[in-house]
């Protein structure tokens, strides 16, 4: 497997589930009703319409959905297991800590 398609996995996964890595809600993510904020939730970790267009480098780590009008992102970051820099390999979980921030459109 070439090293996109594993980055490409290990994001999916990590979307969908959340397990092996950190979710960040943004002051306007968290600041939502529970049922707006879990709906929101809900529609990242289903998302998998990626395209051309919204997903360039095919890696899977930007969606973009909607409720109730309103835009939100869920951006995928990879850090090195301190926490302190960027990940060098983003295919290698064993180095790789992924933080998904979910936020508002406007809050980017």
């Amino acid at each position: 497997m070439d090293k996109t398609a594993r980055i490409r996995e290990l994001n999916d996964e990590f979307r969908r589930t959340f397990v092996g890595g950190r979710v960040m809600l943004t002051a306007g993510v968290n600041a939502l009703p529970d049922a707006d904020k879990a709906t929101v939730i809900s529609k990242l970790r289903t998302f998998d319409a990626f395209n051309g267009d919204n997903d360039p480098h095919g890696e899977h780590d930007f969606v973009s959905v909607e409720h109730e009008g309103v835009k939100y992102f869920g951006k995928m970051d990879y850090y090195a297991s301190d926490m302190q820099s960027g990940s060098e390999d983003p295919a290698d979980p064993l180095q790789t800590v992924r933080v998904l921030t979910v936020m508002r459109a406007d809050e980017y």
